[in-house]
């Protein structure tokens, strides 16, 4: 059973910093890429951050230079550093991961972790 448990969300004030965790067990198939996504109230779900199997990284533009994303391959941890906050950086932050095992595609999605950045 493939388990993602996200922490670190909280209320903080403008321009402050975070550092969210998601730490997968049960992981029993090939990880393509782990990444962080985002869903405000009224708004869809989007790409914060993510990470592909060699390393390399992709942010969404209204969080390059400000985020940053990295993983512990050593204790299957995700991270997402997260400074210079913006009101409109809260949501409810996700952890995602995607693969493949025997050929067919699987993804799990954690359970959220509120990120609220509000003076």
């Amino acid at each position: 059973q493939v388990q993602l448990v996200e922490s670190g969300g909280g209320l903080v004030q403008p321009g402050g910093s975070l550092r969210l965790s998601c730490a997968a067990s049960g992981v029993d198939f090939t990880i393509n890429s782990m990444g962080w996504y985002r869903q405000a109230p009224g708004k869809q779900r989007e790409l914060v951050a993510g990470i592909l199997g060699g390393g390399s990284t992709i942010y969404a533009d209204s969080v390059k230079g400000r985020f940053t994303i990295s993983r512990d391959n050593t204790r299957n941890t995700l991270y997402l550093q997260m400074n210079s906050l913006k009101p409109e950086d809260t949501a409810l932050y996700y952890c995602n991961v995607q693969g493949l095992s025997w050929g067919k595609p699987r993804q799990y999605w954690g359970q959220g972790t509120q990120v609220t950045v509000s003076s």
